[in-house]
């Protein structure tokens, strides 16, 4: 199994350094990870993280085609802004999400970790369908969830994965500089348009 998880881990961090790139490849080198992991997660009975890998091909198909549909002249993904209040409402969406999805794998399976799996697997979706939609915001969320993933992993003695989620957060640091950066730039360029 070690070996899958490691080719799993390097496939992600690809993916995951494509999308901090603003690159449309990000996607299905994306999916084929998560196609990897949700097999890793039911094997080291994560049920919450491997529903959460097939939650992600759904998100991955959807992200692809926004991303597609709003590429700049640079062949990247052009950034658009977070309306505050939709922010609150998808945080409130995460929230209640991990309330039931913990309740349900408390009471009816053997998860190892039922309520923080559960809170991880709600809130890296709403941080996935952020990204989808192309804001900046999705990457200060990805840097939380993945932090406190490192420690779930580690309990689990999935090292490598834990290895990996420590260079997501690394790279959701640069993802997020980068995607600011884009922002501001895209701002700057409107406002100086005639």
């Amino acid at each position: 199994m070690a070996w899958i998880e490691l080719v799993g881990a390097l496939i992600s961090a690809w993916a995951v350094w494509l999308t901090a790139r603003r690159r449309s490849w990000c996607w299905p080198i994306g999916l084929l990870s998560v196609l990897i992991y949700s097999w890793i997660f039911v094997d080291a009975k994560l049920y919450s993280d491997a529903l959460l890998q097939l939650a992600f091909a759904g998100l991955i198909v959807y992200g692809w085609r926004r991303w597609l549909q709003n590429l700049g002249d640079d062949g990247r993904v052009q950034i658009a802004p977070l309306p505050r209040a939709q922010a609150i409402g998808h945080v409130a969406i995460g929230a209640l999400a991990a309330i039931v999805l913990g309740y349900s794998m408390h009471r009816w399976t053997d998860a190892a970790l039922p309520w923080l799996d559960a809170a991880l697997t709600a809130f890296s979706l709403v941080a996935q369908w952020w990204q989808g939609r192309r804001h900046v915001a999705a990457w200060w969320l990805w840097i939380v969830v993945d932090v406190i993933y490192v420690g779930e992993y580690i309990y689990k003695h999935l090292l490598i994965t834990s290895v990996l989620y420590a260079g997501f957060v690394v790279l959701a640091a640069i993802g997020l500089q980068a995607w600011r950066n884009a922002a501001t730039r895209s701002a700057a360029e409107a406002s100086a348009a005639p």
